[in-house]
């Protein structure tokens, strides 16, 4: 019994689970965990439509913003505001608003538009495709 256990064991936990998790579990883990959340890059991050025109919105998971200054025409910033830190909470009127002490960015070019903030948003290179926006 000790030997076939052992044979048992040994077989299936080398053999078919190596070859298994290899096969099945890398591309898994890869395809879906890290490019969607960890990386970023390459995974979908909204479409055009769910951005207004002259407005925007915040992805706080993505720590990102994405806004529409014209038609066509998307831009990405850091949704972490430059003053203290904190992550912006809404795109309104044409600016990203930051709710800690009222730090405001353009929309077009990240720049500071009022309150404390030292310093523009930094942009974020995004690929836009069709109708999808992803993290470049």
């Amino acid at each position: 019994l000790a030997a076939a256990l052992t044979a048992c064991g040994g077989s299936d936990d080398t053999s078919p689970a190596a070859d298994s998790g290899s096969s099945a579990g890398g591309p898994a883990d890869g395809g879906a965990g890290d490019g969607g959340k960890g990386g970023g890059a390459g995974g979908a991050l909204t479409t055009t439509a769910e951005i207004p025109e002259g407005g925007g919105k915040v992805f706080a998971d993505r720590k990102v913003v994405v806004t529409q200054p014209s038609a066509g025409e998307f831009k990405a910033f850091s949704a972490t505001c430059t003053h203290r830190g904190c992550a912006v909470q809404s795109v309104s009127d044409g600016v990203i608003n930051c709710p800690c002490h009222d730090s405001n960015f353009s929309i077009t070019d990240g720049s500071v538009q009022g309150g404390p903030a030292p310093k523009p948003l930094p942009s974020v290179p995004i690929t836009v495709d069709g109708d999808s926006i992803t993290l470049a």
